[in-house]
């Protein structure tokens, strides 16, 4: 039996494997996209999302998407890593001690503004952060009247909103200024994009105001006191960022609750993140700003 000579394959024409290039490089890429906006753009490769994993922060945030939770589905693990994009010396600054410290007290004063938890709570009440999305039954509409620079929208309310509740119109304002969106005629924003959301809180606490230093400042060895704060014994730790945020309601009070709610959840997340807490705590003998 005769056998046919073996069929040869003619060499590709460069055009071709140019083409063939080209396909597989945009396939690759379009990949790449999808996998980029499931996860944060690639969310756990940037300083924030290599101290907080999505699995870890779910963990940290056990019941966060509860049924129980007005908050479910809104504080997803993509729009904190989007939004710490935003402001990329917030956790990226100092040794990996000070940045862990300064994320673990980030998440600490955002859980404890948001909690659902109690003493009781499944899981223990330090692990319901992330709660709630906005402010239940505010007693007023936060505008100050006075403040000219930001003055109030009529029938809008700037109470509080977000991880960090947000409020008044002279937060509002600046930080709406700040991130692209008007927040004195759309407070509302806030409470219902969560990308937004994460970014007001970051801006609250990246952003130095009048006589306040920051709470990044404070976190990570910036924060140079003035005579005013070392007769104030506004000493830097946790004790002067929660005196920053809410120091008017609750500092310069001895074993105040909500003081003693912050500094829990704090501890949990630095011992989870294998750091210690650092000086001061509280804020029971700071005067507040």
């Amino acid at each position: 039996m005769s056998s046919k000579p073996p069929i040869s394959t003619p060499a590709m024409a460069p055009q071709a494997r140019d083409l063939r290039f080209l396909i597989a490089v945009a396939v690759f890429s379009a990949a790449a996209a999808v996998v980029s906006a499931r996860h944060g753009a690639a969310g756990q490769c940037g300083p924030v999302g290599a101290i907080v994993t999505e699995e870890l922060y779910s963990s940290l945030f056990l019941h966060k998407d509860d049924a129980v939770c007005p908050a479910k589905g809104f504080y997803t693990y993509a729009s904190f890593i989007r939004a710490t994009r935003k402001f990329p010396k917030f956790g990226a600054t100092g040794d990996l001690v000070t940045r862990k410290r300064e994320v673990a007290a980030f998440l600490a004063q955002i859980s404890h503004e948001t909690t659902g938890g109690w003493a009781t709570a499944p899981d223990g009440p330090y692990s319901w952060g992330l709660c709630y999305k906005e402010e239940i039954s505010p007693q007023s509409n936060y505008c100050d009247a006075t403040d000219k620079q930001w003055p109030c929208y009529p029938g809008k309310s700037y109470h509080g909103r977000g991880p960090i509740q947000i409020s008044w119109n002279f937060n509002y304002g600046p930080a709406g200024q700040a991130l692209g969106f008007d927040g004195l005629r759309n407070p509302e924003l806030v409470a219902n994009c969560s990308d937004t959301a994460f970014q007001t809180a970051l801006w609250f606490w990246m952003t130095p105001r009048e006589t306040k230093p920051s709470c990044h400042q404070v976190m990570v060895g910036e924060y140079c006191p003035s005579r005013a704060d070392a007769a104030a014994n506004r000493t830097a730790g946790f004790g002067l960022v929660t005196n920053i945020v809410n120091g008017g309601l609750e500092c310069n009070i001895a074993d105040d609750a909500r003081v003693n709610n912050r500094i829990g959840f704090y501890r949990r997340y630095c011992q989870v993140l294998g750091v210690d807490v650092g000086p001061n705590l509280d804020c029971a003998h700071q005067l507040p700003y």
